[in-house]
């Protein structure tokens, strides 16, 4: 485990959830999801996942199904905690921009 991760793990809404709840099927997800609601990593983690190739579990308020949709729309994104990143600090500093910025999805 990165110190990296471990760093964003701690802050993060779940730490406190038995993890066997954020590995459910079927309706068990949309609970699952709920706990992401407001959590400060989100960012972070869903990044995580979607780098990682995390095939199981509800990672950043997304199901494995909706990671690997977003994965086959978006296949030439080197780095999706970069892009992730700049889409939140765009975000933030009032674009409101919904899209991911299209020169990142490109780098590496």
């Amino acid at each position: 485990m990165s110190r990296h991760r471990e760093e964003w793990e701690e802050r993060a809404a779940c730490r406190a959830t038995d993890p066997d709840e954020l590995f459910v099927e079927g309706a068990g997800q949309n609970r699952a999801k709920a706990v992401c609601n407001g959590c400060p990593v989100r960012t972070e983690c869903l990044a995580y996942a979607l780098d990682g190739r995390v095939e199981h579990g509800i990672w950043g308020g997304m199901t494995e199904r909706e990671r690997r949709a977003l994965l086959r729309r978006r296949p030439t994104v080197v780095s999706w905690r970069r892009l992730l990143e700049a889409a939140r600090e765009a975000h933030e500093q009032g674009g409101g921009q919904r899209e991911f910025p299209a020169p990142l999805a490109e780098t590496g």
